[in-house]
C-alpha cells in the first residue's frame, strides 16, 4: 500500500479470478465489497484476467516448501510449567477435619468417607449445586455422592434436599425427574348438571357478509347450541343485548353462566346484568380453559362442519353457519344418546313426509310426558358420562396437594406474557408467592406483584407447586442399641 496509493501512473493488476473484473463496475453491491470499493478507491488500477496456467510464478509464492527439518527430540505432551496432581477438594478436607471429632461407624465401607452431622448439608450442596454438578435430580446427585462419601440416611437427605432446591423448582418442570414428564396436578372436576348455559367467542375468521366474529352459546344439559354472526367482538353491554334477542326470548333465564376470562365477562356491567336475571357467573381459571369445555367442544365442531362446507370458498362461510347449527343440534351425542333437539324439545324434527305421522302428539300431557321421560333419561346419561369422564381423566393426573391460605407456592412461566431475551432460557417456575384465597380444591387465588398485574390471579392446581423447605440442619442419625 505504502507503494502504490497515491501514484500517479495507473498500475496493473494480474489475477486467475475472473469475477475481480467487474469489482469496479458493479452496481449492487454487499456490506463487505462496499468497504472493499471505499478501499480500492485510493488506488489507481486496472484489473486484468490472466488463467492459473499462465499465472504460475504467484501460485508458486504461495506454495513455498519449508525446508526445515523436525527436530528428533521428543516432545512431552504436558507443556512446560504444567504438573499432573491428584484433585483435592475442600469439601473432602472438611469432612476429614470434622472425623477427627466424630469417629466413623464401623458400617462405613473402607473407601468411603463416613460424613459427620454438621458437615451433610455442606455435601449435599456440593454434590447438587457445584459447577460441575449442574442441579441434577436425585439419582445424578446420588452418583455424586456415593463416590466418596457415606451416611446412613444418605439417600432420604438427599430427596429432601433436591425437592427443596429453589434453583431447581424455577428451572425445572417438576420436582422429581425425569422432568417435564410428570402428569398434572388436580383431579377432574365437572360442573353440575343443572340449567347452565356456556359462552365464547370464535375469532380470526375471514370477512364474510361483512361478519368476523360467532358467538357460540350452549346449552350444557341438552348440549344444544346456538351460533351468532357478530361483525366484530362486542362489548359488554352489546353482549346481554344479543344473549337477549337470540337466547332468554326464546328458551328462557338460566341459573348460571359459565365463560372465561374475556373482559366482556368479567366486567362490572356483566355481573350486575347476571344478578339482576338471577343467574351466578362462573369463570374459567387462568390459562386453563377446560373449565369451559363445552363451548370449546362446540367451537371445534362448528370449525369442522364449516371447514367441510366452504373449504371451496372460504369467505362463504357465514352463509353456511345455519345449516352447520342445524346439523350440530339434530345428530346424536356420545354423551347422551340423543341429538340436542330430543333432549331440549322432546322429539326429533323428521326428514321425510313419512315421518310425520310419528311426530304428531296426541294431547299436550302426552307431549309433556314424553319430555318428562326424555329429561331423566338425559340426566341418567349425562350423570353415568360424568362419571366415566372422571375416571378417565384422572388416570392422566395426579392428586394436587392441599393448600392452605397463606402458602408460598411457585407459578408456572408457561402462558406468563413475560419479557425475556430468551424464552428458552426463562425459568420454568417464578415466585413464590402467596396464596390468597382457596376457590375450589382446584383452583386458588395468589397475591401477584404489580408487574403482573394484568394477569389474572385465579390459578388451576396444575400451574402452581409448593415450595418446599429443607431444614437448616438434617437430623441426626439414630442410635443402634445392642
Amino acid at each position: 500500500r505504502q507503494w502504490l496509493e497515491g501514484a500517479t501512473v495507473p498500475f496493473v493488476v494480474w489475477t486467475d479470478h475472473r469475477n475481480l473484473e467487474y469489482i469496479r463496475s458493479a452496481k449492487r453491491l454487499n456490506a463487505r465489497q462496499a468497504r472493499w470499493a471505499l478501499f480500492f478507491a485510493r488506488f489507481e488500477f486496472v484489473i486484468s484476467y490472466r488463467p492459473g496456467s499462465k499465472n504460475t510464478k504467484p501460485d508458486a509464492l504461495s506454495c513455498l516448501f519449508s525446508s526445515s527439518v523436525a527436530s528428533t527430540d521428543p516432545e512431552g505432551i504436558l507443556p512446560e510449567g504444567r504438573v499432573v496432581g491428584l484433585t483435592v477438594w475442600g469439601i473432602e478436607r472438611q469432612v476429614k477435619q470434622a472425623l477427627t471429632h466424630t469417629p466413623s461407624p464401623r458400617a462405613c465401607p473402607r473407601n468411603l468417607l463416613f460424613v459427620p452431622v454438621p458437615t451433610r448439608l455442606a455435601v449435599l450442596q456440593w454434590a447438587h449445586s457445584a459447577k460441575l454438578a449442574g442441579h441434577p435430580g436425585v439419582r445424578g446427585t446420588l452418583a455424586s455422592i456415593r463416590q466418596r462419601f457415606w451416611w446412613p440416611t444418605r439417600e432420604h437427605d438427599t430427596r429432601r434436599f433436591v425437592a427443596a432446591c429453589s434453583v431447581c423448582a424455577q428451572t425445572k418442570s417438576g420436582n422429581s425427574p425425569p422432568a417435564g414428564r410428570l402428569r398434572p396436578a388436580g383431579r377432574l372436576r365437572p360442573l353440575p348438571i343443572p340449567s347452565h348455559i356456556a359462552l365464547d367467542f370464535i375469532t380470526g375468521l375471514p370477512s364474510s357478509a361483512g361478519k368476523t366474529v360467532i358467538l357460540t352459546v350452549v346449552d350444557r344439559f341438552s348440549k344444544a347450541a346456538h351460533f351468532i354472526l357478530l361483525a366484530k367482538l362486542p362489548s359488554a353491554k352489546e353482549t346481554a343485548q344479543i344473549i337477549i334477542e337470540n337466547v332468554f326470548r326464546i328458551h328462557g333465564l338460566p341459573s348460571d353462566v359459565v365463560s372465561d376470562r374475556g373482559p366482556q365477562f368479567t366486567s362490572q356491567f356483566w355481573r350486575e346484568f347476571c344478578r339482576l336475571i338471577g343467574a351466578s357467573v362462573t369463570l374459567s381459571s387462568g390459562f386453563h380453559p377446560q373449565s369451559n369445555g363445552q363451548a370449546e367442544r362446540a367451537n371445534q365442531t362448528i370449525g369442522r362442519i364449516l371447514r367441510s362446507l366452504s373449504f371451496r370458498n372460504p369467505a362463504s362461510w357465514s352463509e353456511q353457519l345455519p345449516w352447520a347449527e342445524y346439523a350440530h343440534n339434530s345428530l346424536p351425542l356420545s354423551a347422551t344418546g340423543l341429538s340436542p333437539f330430543q333432549s331440549s324439545l322432546g322429539y326429533q324434527p323428521p326428514l321425510f313426509s313419512s315421518q310425520f305421522a310419528e311426530s304428531s302428539v296426541p294431547s299436550a300431557q302426552a307431549f309433556v310426558q314424553r319430555c318428562e321421560r326424555i329429561w331423566k333419561r338425559v340426566r341418567s346419561a349425562l350423570c353415568r358420562y360424568r362419571a366415566q369422564t372422571v375416571r378417565a381423566a384422572n388416570k392422566r393426573r395426579t392428586k394436587s396437594p392441599r393448600y392452605c391460605r397463606g402458602q408460598r407456592v411457585w407459578l408456572s412461566t408457561q402462558n406468563l406474557p413475560l419479557k425475556t431475551a430468551s424464552r428458552k432460557l426463562t425459568p420454568r417456575f417464578i415466585g413464590p408467592f402467596r396464596i390468597s384465597q382457596i376457590i375450589n380444591p382446584v383452583a386458588v387465588r395468589l397475591l401477584l406483584p404489580r408487574y403482573l398485574r394484568r394477569v389474572h390471579p385465579v390459578f388451576h392446581v396444575s400451574c402452581v407447586k409448593p415450595v418446599l423447605r429443607a431444614p437448616a440442619r438434617l437430623p441426626p442419625p439414630p442410635i443402634l442399641v445392642e
